[in-house]
């Protein structure tokens, strides 16, 4: 999995999503047609591996469009990467049951360090990113916070960018 051929993803949780974590709203399936879209686009470009954070919202989100396209298209491996073991612990149980069950589904499984530490979730944010050539982001233009960081990171980085912007 060279850099040239990868694309990861950033993307805001439910709290920021106008949905929450309603995943029948049918704005939800417009999201997952967008994402969808943005994976085909990334494929077309040369993207075979795709580096997903596996955090609550657009993330598992993303993970499931791009194991759809793998089972579309084959020639695609999707990683799972997990700022630290205890990433799940306080989720719903909906949530948890969601994210282990995509997770079983990815090619790969990175755990980027042991231990919870406020600066997990930044450094899980940047592996994906010195990993990649491309980064899909599901973005509300606010910025400040995890999204808006991971994506101005990915930017400085040179990194081609396909902002879904929610509405």
């Amino acid at each position: 999995m060279d850099r040239a051929h990868t694309c990861c993803f950033t993307g805001h949780r439910p709290d920021k999503l106008p949905w929450g974590a309603n995943e029948e709203d049918p704005r939800c399936a417009v999201l997952m047609e967008k994402l969808t879209a943005a994976l085909e686009r990334a494929y077309a470009e040369g993207c075979r591996h795709f580096i997903c954070g596996m955090a609550r919202g657009s993330d598992l989100l993303f993970c499931r469009a791009a194991i759809d396209l793998r089972e579309r298209l084959g020639d695609i491996t999707v990683e799972g990467a997990i700022p630290c073991q205890s990433q799940t612990d306080s989720w719903p149980e909906g949530e948890r049951r969601i994210h282990d069950e995509l997770l079983d589904q990815c090619d790969f499984e990175t755990m980027v360090q042991h231990h919870y530490d406020r600066g997990c979730m930044m450094r899980r944010n940047r592996y994906m990113v010195d990993r990649s050539c491309r980064i899909i982001a599901v973005y509300d233009g606010i910025p400040k916070g995890g999204t808006a960081n991971t994506l101005a990171y990915a930017m400085k980085q040179g990194l081609d960018t396909d902002i879904i912007r929610l509405e």
